[in-house]
């Protein structure tokens, strides 16, 4: 698809762009490339410079495969591994194994965001790499980003800058404040290893207080991720002793760390990631992806929802900014659709989470869900969505 030209917007005089958006993730990169196919100016603010790791899954739910098609990537020609099956563990190694109805694949954030920021980039979106933004704000009818010595006012902006960021403390949003609690204190781990287990199968396997999963991605190679409490990480004194300590408990957990080859010299992390709710709209300034609504890993399809926000919001603003509808009935909408879509897929994700974590919990969860596969049938599909 070409770039659109567009008619009827306010003269450039007095803006440096169109759009802005703080944060080049999926959220970010894909409605950037949305809009400059429909012929905006369009700047992105990234603190890190591409290609680079990020703590993920890696499992992408089929409902984003042609959407990133459209965003001009050739998914068919990669011969990425296409995932079928689920295979969950309890802390005492009973098995559970269930099929994927809408299923997935796999890729690394590192060559999926790499492409994803390539393609925006040829289509002529400004990147503003390895440099943090310090703050952004609603004012006078405009939006202002400040980075360093360096303002920007822009027409529209987006924030798409992750699950915690500078921003979300300056903007002393609520789920900053909150006292650690079972939603909002985890940490992720995340490692790229070579081993022996089916190409089509994603495994979610659980220990005390956290839980892991293992999924094919490209070149032969796979993701090992897992979530767990800071508390579990401060009591076991770092990572590889708490992975000795409270992670090689569950049998199929040590021997994956055993029998494989990891590929990196030091895993990836994140600390105090928040499951808690938060705000899609702050103030006026829209968000998407983890900055508005972070669903739990285990049930997948955090990618997705990212992306598909943003091709939410990408569709209202472009009514907004041919001055079809005002900016106010524009960022209510886009909280409406975005509330319809998603928030009955955050709360199930925050149900399933709160039977994780206690050893007996998850292992009688885990007994339920392989006598009742009706039940467990109904919970994998709540927390998909549909092609998009």
């Amino acid at each position: 698809m070409g770039i659109q030209t567009f008619s009827g917007l306010q003269e450039m005089t007095e803006f440096d762009y169109d759009i802005a958006i703080v944060g080049g993730g999926l959220a970010g990169l894909t409605a950037a490339i949305q809009f400059r196919m429909r012929g905006y100016s369009v700047i992105v603010f990234e603190k890190k410079s591409y290609p680079f790791h990020r703590v993920c899954g890696e499992y992408i739910s089929m409902e984003s495969w042609h959407f990133l098609i459209d965003c001009g990537l050739d998914l068919p020609s990669m011969q990425l591994p296409a995932i079928k099956k689920l295979q969950v563990s309890a802390p005492n190694g009973n098995l559970f194994t269930a099929d994927l109805d809408l299923g997935g694949f796999g890729m690394s954030r590192f060559k999926l965001d790499h492409l994803l920021y390539l393609r925006a980039k040829a289509l002529g979106v400004e990147m503003r790499e390895g440099q943090q933004v310090d703050h952004f704000f609603y004012e006078d009818g405009m939006y202002r980003i400040s980075m360093g010595q360096d303002s920007f006012k822009v027409r529209l902006a987006l924030g798409c800058f992750g699950k915690r960021s500078n921003i979300d403390l300056h903007w002393k949003r609520d789920f900053t404040l909150d006292k650690k609690n079972a939603l909002n204190n985890f940490v992720g781990v995340k490692y790229h290893i070579q081993t022996d287990f089916p190409d089509d199968t994603i495994a979610l396997h659980n220990f005390a207080n956290g839980y892991c999963g293992l999924s094919k991605i490209e070149d032969d190679k796979y993701c090992l991720c897992y979530l767990t409490t800071a508390g579990n990480l401060q009591n076991n004194g770092g990572i590889k002793e708490m992975e000795r300590a409270v992670l090689f408990r569950n049998k199929h957990l040590r021997r994956t760390f055993e029998s494989s080859t990891f590929l990196m010299n030091q895993p990836v992390s994140i600390a105090q990631i928040s499951f808690d709710s938060k705000d899609v709209v702050f103030k006026k300034v829209p968000l998407a992806g983890d900055a508005c609504g972070m669903i739990t890993p285990l049930c997948g399809n955090g990618m997705s929802m990212a992306m598909h926000g943003g091709k939410i919001f990408v569709h209202l603003a472009d009514q907004y900014l041919q001055n079809q509808i005002s900016l106010i009935e524009m960022l209510h909408r886009y909280e409406r659709e975005w509330n319809r879509h998603f928030s009955r897929r955050l709360r199930i994700g925050r149900m399933v989470q709160s039977h994780f974590g206690k050893a007996w919990q998850t292992n009688w969860f885990i007994s339920i869900m392989k006598t009742l596969p009706a039940l467990s049938k109904k919970i994998i599909r709540s927390t998909h969505g549909t092609p998009f």
